[in-house]
């Protein structure tokens, strides 16, 4: 039989009255194992090409023909709004089956929640700190509500290894699977995998199960892509004529961003999203934008989606989106990057260069729907450097980390591989005490027997476990009952009985915005009383504040104002960096880059020719002051900056030492050329101990829970778990 064949009736008929010929090749592939074999499945193939769907089809097909008495799915969404989108197009497509759909987040209503409880059965969706709080608060209900779970759907998957909420995902699967007695098929979705094979070997960790990884053959997409430079303010790079390929422009209005007026202009009458990499540009965006609007006497046509507003504007945002009669752009952070269906939009724009390839292929595939190519314009805005700046200083960073993320994927068809090997001990006290939480008194011995096999523990060691007890029970995060038993102690308990214990990714301590009757979003470090805050995409002038409660009473005002929501770090991969030396000390012509942006690249290689910084490492500034450009990943860059600064500062008379991460080292010294690299290669030869690349006294507080560890514990982490002295070995081997 057919995969077609195979199908419940109810789907066949969804697939008829769409008018599909045929079947995609990621749903024949999908059919295919969950229906011919027990494997476990990852599913790579690009954006909008049916991943859902093609999984989906299959599973519903399981359930509809023989009903679960539980739960019999358990889809895992990254994100409320992927969840929220993903919620409405399954409930179409089970309504007529009888099969039902739950979703499950901190914005669902708990009318809906309680109704799964009454009648666990069909699909749920839920987000990893959803499904934290169900294993934590309701312990003793899993069985019953998962006592015949078939499959777990894991969404943009990638996405969720990039850190400790994928590993939380595997573990909250291991430990919802031993409770409910049962052994799913574990069902991997992502666009975007640099390797996948060692992604298969992470999804199925402790399900005794292979992952099956299909090859799909696709069709080659074609994409629509421009990238502009812009000063900010003065001449431009080029000419002065360039604009983006067939739309008429104005000129900017006097004083405005001319980056953000040619964004103002090029969206006007069309559905756009405009990618930022921070809530604070994010803001600063869009209150410029609709700034623009009034200067031009125009109706706002922008809107504003990141992490930190309320449910209620975000939503706002995707149902206006939505509307295929509304001509409006979104700004936004990665909060729409992944899979949410926002329909047929226009064009894409990106501010700046994102920090990877997998992110600018996300971004690029939200447009491309329903048939249309997928577009997207890249604006690189740049303040012009002093007359008397030095030369790491004049070079367009992000132009060139732009152009190198696109041609690492045109041309080798590259992404970015997972980072495995990290030693996540901020994630086990988090599993510790939620293990702890939800099973009450559990000796040691079973504690460890519990926790440490989970698949993201199996590089810390007993002895790493017993180190980390012994400091909770000092410290009162943990209690010793009479019976020798733990039970989560007073210390814990403060911070299990927060709802932010159940996400494991860190957060500043947020206050609440609100002007009168409406919940704006959340901020950091808020100003006095009478100052102004940015947020929603507009200015607010704080009336109240409530510190006790952390709530902010605004009111909305006319102007501008920095937002601040904290720090955004950003992960760069050394094959980047490579590819960026590449760019600069290549004539490739690029086909995408218009005149501006094609005038800053020359500069920039004449530049980087006269002054030798792709052929040479190290580069005098003049004087005794000197600067090292090492092209390597923020991780092993950050070793060889503190192998310079711990191990050779002495040799080599190091000072005044800044850095711009992971681009370049600028410093004095008072050593030449050659003494600098035969003492950092004498070091780099050694046998590290990675301690060593540790400050005296230094305990790098890196992941949410490191402040609840003791302090061994959080330097061997950060040394052994996140510089990378492997790559930076290699890199000093070749100078």
């Amino acid at each position: 039989m057919s995969i077609y064949d195979r199908y419940a009736p109810f789907i066949r008929e969804y697939i008829y009255s769409r008018s599909w010929q045929s079947l995609r090749a990621v749903q024949t592939a999908a059919g295919d194992v969950l229906f011919n074999t027990d494997d476990n499945l990852l599913l790579c193939a690009s954006t909008a090409s049916g991943k859902t769907e093609a999984v989906f089809f299959p599973i519903l097909t399981d359930l509809w023909e023989n009903p679960p008495s539980s739960v019999g799915a358990i889809y895992i969404g990254p994100l409320k709004a992927l969840i929220n989108d993903q919620f409405l197009r399954l409930e179409e497509l089970c309504r007529d089956a009888g099969i039902p759909v739950w979703h499950r987040h901190g914005d669902v209503s708990q009318s809906h929640r309680e109704k799964m409880f009454r009648n666990p059965s069909g699909v749920l969706q839920i987000t990893p700190e959803s499904l934290e709080a169900l294993l934590m608060r309701r312990n003793t209900d899993i069985p019953r509500l998962f006592g015949d779970l078939r499959y777990i759907v894991v969404d943009e998957v990638h996405s969720l290894m990039r850190g400790d909420r994928g590993g939380q995902t595997i573990c909250l699967i291991e430990r919802l699977c031993a409770k409910a007695g049962v052994s799913p098929r574990r069902i991997g979705l992502s666009a975007t995998l640099g390797d996948p094979e060692s992604a298969g070997e992470f999804l199925s960790g402790g399900s005794g199960r292979r992952t099956a990884v299909p090859g799909i053959a696709e069709k080659e997409l074609v994409w629509r892509l421009a990238m502009e430079h812009f000063f900010t303010e003065g001449e431009q790079a080029g000419d002065g004529t360039s604009v983006f390929p067939d739309v008429k422009t104005d000129s900017a209005p006097e004083g405005c961003d001319p980056g953000l007026s040619c964004i103002f202009e090029h969206t006007r009458g069309k559905k756009c999203l405009v990618f930022v990499n921070s809530r604070e540009e994010c803001e600063e965006v869009t209150a410029s934008l609709r700034r623009m609007c009034e200067l031009r006497h125009e109706p706002d046509r922008f809107m504003i989606h990141h992490g930190n507003l309320s449910a209620s504007f975000r939503e706002t945002a995707e149902d206006s989106m939505k509307d295929e009669n509304r001509a409006l752009t979104t700004v936004t952070t990665a909060t729409l990057e992944l899979g949410i269906d926002i329909g047929r939009l226009e064009r894409a724009f990106q501010i700046d260069a994102p920090y990877t390839v997998s992110s600018f292929l996300q971004r690029m595939g939200r447009t491309g729907r329903r048939g249309n190519k997928p577009e997207m314009w890249f604006i690189m805005r740049e303040e012009r450097a002093e007359p008397r700046a030095m030369l790491p200083a004049t070079v367009p960073w992000p132009l060139i980390q732009g152009i190198s993320l696109i041609q690492l994927y045109a041309d080798d068809r590259w992404v970015e591989p997972q980072r495995m090997g990290r030693l996540p001990f901020s994630l086990l006290y988090h599993q510790t005490m939620s293990t702890l939480a939800s099973g009450g008194e559990t000796s040691p011995a079973a504690l460890a027997s519990k926790v440490l096999p989970l698949t993201p523990f199996r590089n810390i060691t007993r002895e790493d476990y017993r180190v980390l007890l012994r400091h909770l029970i000092s410290t009162g995060h943990i209690e010793r009952t009479e019976r020798g038993g733990l039970i989560v102690g007073t210390a814990g308990e403060r911070v299990i009985n927060s709802y932010k214990f159940y996400a494991v990714f860190r957060e500043n301590e947020e206050y609440t915005v609100r002007s009168r009757s409406q919940e704006l979003g959340t901020i950091v470090r808020p100003p006095p009383v009478g100052e102004k805050i940015a947020i929603a995409g507009k200015v607010w002038t704080v009336e109240e504040l409530d510190r006790k409660r952390r709530l902010v009473f605004c009111d909305e005002v006319k102007g501008q104002v920095p937002a601040y929501f904290g720090e955004c770090a950003g992960d760069i991969h050394t094959a980047v960096l490579e590819k960026m030396r590449s760019v600069l000390s290549g004539s490739t012509e690029y086909p995408y880059l218009l005149e501006n942006a094609k005038a800053r690249l020359a500069e920039a290689r004449r530049s980087a020719s006269m002054s030798g910084m792709t052929e040479k490492p190290l580069i005098n500034l003049g004087g005794d002051m000197w600067c090292l450009f090492p092209w390597l990943g923020s991780y092993s860059f950050l070793a060889l900056e503190r192998l310079i600064r711990l191990h050779c500062a002495d040799e080599i008379g190091l000072s005044s030492f800044s850095s711009k991460r992971p681009f370049f080292m600028q410093f004095r010294m008072k050593v030449n050329e050659s003494d600098f690299f035969k003492s950092v290669k004498a070091h780099a030869e050694k046998d590290i101990d990675p301690i060593s690349l540790l400050w005296p006294g230094e305990c790098p507080v890196f992941d949410k829970y490191d402040e609840y560890l003791p302090e061994e514990l959080v330097r061997k982490g950060f040394a052994f778990g996140v510089l990378d002295i492997k790559g930076m070995k290699e890199r000093t081997a070749q100078w």
